[in-house]
């Protein structure tokens, strides 16, 4: 099995992809075309998906797959992942995933919480920047945001250096429409929740103009605004994130390939909470 029951349990090989996870994932891949040279035989799907798993939770560079694990070299795993996301199957299975969870009731649209956290970046590249937080040294941006429960809506990437309230709207539209109850997709939260970063009165206007109500702490005020009790679930999903060892530094020059791990990791993150919920 692939994920536990519970979310943050750890399986013993969770780069093993399980036959419910496979089932929706299949259905979602691009079809193949023709193939136009004789050669060797094309490495299964699923068994490609293990290899990038395994380099997504251990880190390991993808020269380095073992190919004892019968999961293909580390170059093809990688052409698999670089065409998968391009043909946006993760951000689909995420939709699907998110309309398991409403259909069954189990997302908070009460509020939505948003944050971020810096990685460093091993090498420079499109959307990294210099880190006001690690001596000007490149580094990379994870945006979350979640709902009440901490399931992850939407992520994005940025360069290090870019400021949080900047990434405020374009996550909230990244966030999809999700339908599986009777009547409109839903697709907005009551209330968003952040902090201190996102203070900015002309932002609470644009998050306003959406019909959802914003509740950011304000700099200048002492600490101990209360929005600690809701706001610990967006610093937990970014936990469970950075707990994928790929995710905890930028190696990838390309950033639509490490783009391509963060949406797989929340993914696999949303996959645990259906688990768990539904």
């Amino acid at each position: 099995m692939l994920v536990g029951p519970v979310v943050g349990k750890r399986e013993s090989r969770p780069w093993i992809v399980s036959d419910e996870l496979w089932a929706l994932i299949e259905p979602l891949l691009p079809e193949l075309g023709p193939k136009l040279v004789a050669g060797r035989p094309r490495v299964p799907d699923r068994q490609a998906l293990c290899g990038i798993l395994f380099v997504l939770h251990t880190g390991i560079q993808w020269e380095y797959l073992p190919q004892e694990l019968g999961f293909g070299s580390g170059m093809t795993c990688w052409r698999r992942l670089a065409a998968w996301n391009e043909a946006g199957v993760w951000d689909r299975l995420h939709a699907v995933l998110l309309t398991k969870l409403r259909a069954a009731r189990q997302l908070d649209w009460s509020r939505a919480v948003i944050d971020s956290s810096h990685v460093r970046a091993a090498r420079p590249g499109p959307k990294s920047g210099p880190s006001p937080v690690d001596r000007a040294r490149p580094g990379s941006k994870h945006h979350v945001i979640v709902d009440g429960q901490g399931v992850p809506l939407a992520v994005s990437l940025t360069g290090g250096n870019r400021n949080d309230v900047t990434q405020l709207i374009p996550l909230l539209e990244k966030v999809p429409s999700v339908p599986g109850l009777v009547g409109r997709p839903r697709k907005r939260p009551e209330k968003l929740l952040g902090d201190r970063g996102y203070d900015h009165d002309r932002y609470r206007r644009l998050v306003r103009a959406q019909g959802i109500k914003p509740v950011i702490a304000r700099r200048g005020i002492s600490h101990g605004s209360g929005l600690g009790i809701h706001r610990w679930v967006v610093e937990r999903t970014i936990a469970w994130l950075h707990g994928f060892r790929r995710l905890r530094i930028r190696w990838e020059r390309r950033d639509d390939i490490h783009e391509a791990f963060l949406g797989l990791a929340t993914c696999l993150i949303t996959h645990r909470h259906v688990q768990r919920l539904c």
